[in-house]
């Protein structure tokens, strides 16, 4: 009845995940990609390149050997955008061709062109060359990932005014630089840029940022950036940003002026699904252009559509893209996926990286659990003097009644790796004893896990004792 099992709008990583899951189950699997290139915003513009990014200008400041040679310490002196560039191109070319690659061994057809909705079974697809096709498919599933938001109201002209993903062209590093938004993604970018000696001002109308993260974590965090001489400038917008004599200005509500070299308006982003025809097949986007799902099946209210990675909100994570995909993709082909694990870690790749994994210790709380914290300062192990780390910290919260662990958070150096010890412990529903007994290798970064781990026994056993 149908040329396809499971049509595909998107190849990110909930797109290529979704595809091959279905493939790997002898299902005919058709992706569907407007881009030039395999990988969505993910590879072209988003996770792979910020990432990317954030490594070349570690490595070629020299950053991670300051603590040894001091903050005037560089690899290169005269770094230009040419070579954040070069490195980024060689990435890029590696991922998509690796890609390409999987959808190939398992079989999985793919077409170039913008794809929109007849019906809900049944897709037009204007190819580049302008051909026009009609593809159908049992089920659909719609991973078209977000773009930046752009209001009309700001002046972008893609060399000083810019979004996130025009960041990636600049032709010169600037000098210096206005973040508006204190996101996940304005945060990467701002500290990346303040690693490369930019000086960089972050503007957020809310009082807080990354409200998601463990406050003591995100204090710990604030004073890393302001100890660098980056300006945070919370609980105030932008009012007007303009263009003066070769320069950025920006005018704050209370009346406040910035002037920079280049601004990055980083506030949000948008659902890519415009271009769909919802209408076609009976969906409606929200105001961010994002789709509302079954969180158990990524099922939409049209039963035979499904939606997953950016395209339905927070966390809007690559790694939880791809379990979201993989799931609606068993789902939809009639082969329901296990419960995933209770616990995924967040990653945000900032100088320096935060990660965490479970509760944090307001989500404790306000649960009114009965806890204990265990900390440990990286520059308290071994490694961390080899390392010259002057900074970093790993944060565990314990149940005083189960000894079970409920969350780990960590800032430094490495964070998103160390995370998945902690992730492990929790999914597996480890207690305290777990770090105190536990040999880890010697020198390392985890054995911050051990150190945080006794800090937090005693303290509970002080608890207990005054019980």
């Amino acid at each position: 009845m149908y040329q396809y099992d499971l049509i595909v709008i998107g190849s990110g990583p909930a797109g290529r995940r979704a595809a091959i899951q279905a493939a790997k189950l002898s299902k005919k699997v058709l992706v569907v990609e407007r881009g030039g290139h395999v990988g969505g915003v993910s590879v072209h513009t988003g996770t792979i390149p910020s990432k990317t990014l954030r490594e070349t200008a570690l490595n070629l400041t020299g950053w991670r050997e300051r603590g040894f040679y001091g903050r005037s310490y560089r690899v290169k002196q005269d770094i230009r955008a040419e070579d954040l560039r070069r490195r980024l191109l060689i990435t890029l070319d590696h991922e998509v061709d690796v890609l390409e690659h999987q959808f190939s061994r398992n079989r999985v057809q793919q077409l170039r062109g913008l794809a929109h909705f007849l019906d809900a079974h049944t897709l037009e697809v204007k190819k580049d060359d302008g051909e026009i096709m009609h593809v159908t498919g049992q089920s659909i599933l719609i991973a078209v990932g977000t773009r930046p938001h752009r209001p009309e109201t700001i002046p972008f002209d893609g060399e000083q005014i810019i979004d996130s993903d025009e960041l990636l062209d600049i032709k010169e590093l600037p000098r210096s630089m206005i973040v508006i938004g204190a996101g996940v993604i304005g945060i990467e970018y701002a500290t990346i840029f303040s690693a490369l000696d930019t000086q960089v001002t972050v503007v957020e109308p809310r009082e807080t940022m990354l409200d998601f993260i463990d406050r003591e974590i995100v204090a710990d965090f604030t004073y890393q950036l302001r100890d660098r001489n980056m300006k945070l400038i919370f609980g105030q917008a932008a009012e007007t940003i303009e263009k003066l004599n070769g320069k950025c200005r920006v005018t704050l509500k209370n009346h406040r002026v910035l002037i920079a070299d280049m601004v990055l308006f980083a506030a949000g982003r948008m659902g890519a699904t415009d271009t769909l025809n919802l209408e076609g097949c009976g969906l409606k986007a929200d105001n961010r252009g994002r789709l509302k799902v079954n969180p158990e099946t990524f099922q939409t209210d049209i039963p035979n559509i499904y939606a997953a990675g950016d395209v339905v909100g927070f966390p809007s994570l690559a790694s939880t893209s791809m379990e979201q995909g993989r799931i609606a993709a068993r789902h939809a082909v009639g082969a329901p996926a296990q419960e995933p694990p209770q616990y995924f870690p967040y990653g945000i790749y900032a100088v320096p990286e935060i990660s965490t994994c479970g509760l944090t210790e307001e989500e404790v709380q306000s649960r009114g659990i009965p806890y204990e914290c265990g900390q440990a300062l990286f520059r308290e192990t071994s490694r961390g003097h080899i390392m010259g780390l002057e900074s970093g910290l790993l944060k565990l919260i314990f149940s005083l009644k189960t000894r079970r662990l409920l969350g780990v958070h960590i800032v430094g150096e490495g964070a998103t790796e160390l995370v998945h010890i902690g992730q492990a412990v929790l999914n597996l529903k480890g207690t305290v004893d777990y770090f105190v007994e536990n040999t880890f290798n010697y020198p390392t970064l985890a054995e911050a896990y051990k150190i945080a781990g006794l800090d937090a026994w005693n303290r509970m056993g002080e608890a207990q004792k005054s019980a």
